[in-house]
C-alpha cells in the first residue's frame, strides 16, 4: 500500500486554561537521538496544551563538537 500522508501539525486544541479549542503556536522544544520533540501551545494564555515526537525514518547522526 502506497503512503498517503507523511505528517500532521495541529492548528487548532482544546486548551483548559481558556476552556475552549484555540490556535497553536508549534515550537522545537528538544533534539533527541529519537527524533524532535515539538510543543503546542495557546496561542491566547501560552498553557502547553500537547506535544509531538517527529521520528526521522533513516538513520541520521548528530555531531557535535
Amino acid at each position: 500500500m502506497k503512503e498517503t500522508y507523511k505528517d500532521f501539525d495541529a492548528t487548532e486544541l482544546f486548551c483548559p486554561k481558556c476552556k475552549k479549542a484555540v490556535a497553536v503556536r508549534k515550537r522545537l522544544l528538544l533534539i533527541l537521538q529519537e527524533g524532535e520533540k515539538y510543543d503546542y501551545s495557546c496561542v491566547y494564555c501560552g498553557t502547553s496544551v500537547g506535544d509531538k515526537l517527529v521520528r526521522e525514518k533513516g538513520n541520521s547522526n548528530l555531531i557535535l563538537r
